[in-house]
């Protein structure tokens, strides 16, 4: 298991700082665990980052798993009907 911590601000001042820490984990054999449990903002550029990063490791065959799940991330992607790409669905 390899954990990534998210940070409290996924704001899109931060989206190239976030685009470089998931990339060092695209091909990671482990299951990649993303602690977004202290995102207080959040912005639709940081979504689309971790949508892509997730949807690239499931076609390589490889698992993410976003977890604990802060609220603000939560309210974000239902409001714009990406909690099934995140992989939330799975974690109600």
């Amino acid at each position: 298991m390899t954990a990534v911590p998210l940070g409290p601000d996924l704001g899109i001042e931060s989206a190239d700082e976030l685009k470089a820490r998931l990339a060092d984990h695209l091909t990671c054999a482990d299951t990649v665990h993303l602690d977004a449990g202290r995102v207080d903002r959040v912005h639709t550029a940081s979504l689309q980052l971790l949508c892509a990063f997730v949807r690239d490791r499931r076609r390589s065959g490889q698992h993410t798993r976003i977890h604990p799940v802060a609220p603000e991330l939560h309210a974000a992607a239902q409001t714009l009907g990406l909690r099934d790409a995140l992989g939330l669905e799975d974690q109600e």
